[in-house]
């Protein structure tokens, strides 16, 4: 198998069901989620040190690498599928993973600076690139139809990614630094 073919060699790519230029927001957006799913890989590295500790967060970063690709091929759709390969099942996986954490976690009233944990960081990492990912579905969704779960599953998976990156930081015993002039951001939740 080669793994050139030189047919991008004038600033073209391939879709399913057509070609664009390479800086399409098509392109710009699939490619935006791939740039996320190595950070996600990179975070995952450093996590298997302390399997024992992470084995959840490592099972659902891999189950979110595959999404992420699903999401991805929905996107390079020229004529766009109703039922793509996203499903529904892993956006509420994520809202239900998020809720966990948001127990475990310590209570969070201000922003907090994105770090701590090499694993932590690669996260926060991830999370931004998320976060222009969905900025580029945005933009593509004002010129040309989308799949219908992009939106809903990326900004749940930058939550998602926010949540996990903090709850690294607390099982290692990394406490978040809060942003000094934030104001109270987040509610508090009355624990029963």
């Amino acid at each position: 198998m080669k793994l050139y073919t030189k047919t991008g060699d004038r600033g073209k790519t391939s879709l399913i069901g057509g070609r664009a230029d390479k800086d399409h927001l098509r392109v710009e957006a699939y490619g935006t989620l791939d740039e996320a799913n190595s950070f996600i890989g990179l975070a995952q590295s450093y996590l298997k040190a302390e399997e024992a500790l992470f084995h959840d967060i490592l099972s659902e970063l891999t189950a979110i690498q595959h999404e992420l690709f699903d999401c991805g091929s929905d996107l390079a759709h020229v004529n766009v599928q109703e039922e793509g390969k996203l499903k529904a099942e892993s956006i509420t996986m994520l809202e239900e993973r998020i809720d966990a954490y948001v127990e475990e976690a310590p209570q969070l009233t201000k922003f907090i600076l994105p770090g701590g944990t090499e694993a932590a960081s690669f996260l926060h990492a991830a999370r931004t690139v998320i976060r222009r990912a969905e900025r580029k579905i945005v933009a593509l969704a004002k010129e040309e139809d989308i799949p219908p779960l992009a939106l809903p599953y990326v900004n749940r998976l930058s939550d998602y990614l926010f949540a996990a990156a903090r709850i690294v930081n607390h099982r290692l015993g990394e406490v978040d630094v809060e942003y000094e002039r934030s104001a109270d951001v987040f509610r508090t939740k009355k624990k029963s």
